[in-house]
């Protein structure tokens, strides 16, 4: 599969997410808003990287996860 065609599934797949590769070949994901103090807590990142497209969306996978929390999404008070 192309460059072009990962970028634009992974993209589709967490759209809170600004997907990127890098010129040295890394691939990079950024959230789009600022993580809550309780994300912080539970060990969300703002922004990942990995070697490849496979690697970031299982990072991607494991992020949604913390993000959202044994109870599921939380607010920040």
């Amino acid at each position: 599969m192309s460059f072009d065609r990962h970028l634009a599934e992974i993209a589709r797949e967490f759209p809170e997410w600004t997907i990127w590769r890098s010129d040295a070949g890394r691939w990079w994901a950024t959230r789009h808003h600022p993580l809550t103090s309780a994300q912080r807590d539970r060990g969300c990142a703002m922004t990942i990287d990995a070697d490849d497209p496979e690697k970031l969306r299982e990072q991607l996978h494991e992020q949604q996860d913390l993000s959202a929390g044994p109870d599921g999404p939380d607010e920040d008070s």
